[in-house]
């Protein structure tokens, strides 16, 4: 954990038009409690990258079909306060997590279940493990009365190749997992010319 990152950073949020409308309004967002969601449990965005957080909108409606939660998809964007963040891309960051898999997979293995499995192919798209082992984490940082930790951010590679045998990727992205609704200190509208691709 760490705060040597850029303090303030903006998020980008892909939702129903109604629900923008809502946040923009001054509504809280809702947290995702999902057990494949990549970080754990918290509101998630796309840092720094408004046309993905669209995207995956779109990919959602696409998904889900006509029982979709999103009929018209957009995104809205937001000031985020990384505050205490467990930062991904960094060696503590790394190691933090490193630590809290032998934890928890001791744990598993102390109460005789299965671990859970990451699945979807290529991109891992649930993340199942990745989950649990953070939830672990935040658990173990509870028990030991440490601070808990406001925001979870994370580089992924996703998608195709942007040309053969590159190392760069469609989709590749930082997310960003808001523990502490706190952290959030507004809520804006995305300017069309920021959704061109």
């Amino acid at each position: 954990m760490h705060r040597l990152t850029t303090t303030f950073v903006l998020g980008y949020h892909g939702c129903d038009e109604a629900v923008a409308e809502r946040l923009v309004a001054g509504e809280a967002f809702f947290k995702s409690y999902n057990n494949y969601d990549w970080l754990g449990e918290g509101v998630y965005f796309w840092e720094a990258n408004p046309l993905r957080g669209l995207e995956f909108a779109r990919e959602v409606l696409r998904r889900e079909g006509p029982n979709s939660s999103i009929k018209k998809p957009t995104v809205v964007g937001a000031v985020i306060d990384l505050r205490l963040c467990l930062d991904l891309s960094t060696s503590a960051g790394a190691a933090e997590v490193k630590a809290a898999y032998r934890s928890f997979s001791s744990t598993v293995e102390a109460a005789d279940q299965s671990m859970p499995q990451n699945h979807g192919g290529g991109d891992l798209v649930l993340r199942n493990l990745d989950r649990a082992v953070l939830e672990h984490l935040h658990a173990v940082r509870r028990i030991q009365r440490l601070q808990s930790i406001d925001t979870v951010r994370a580089f992924y590679f996703e998608g195709d190749r942007l040309f053969p045998g590159a190392g760069f990727f469609e989709k590749t992205h930082v997310q960003i997992c808001v523990r502490e609704a706190g952290c959030i200190h507004g809520v804006f509208r995305v300017p069309a010319a920021d959704l061109n691709s």
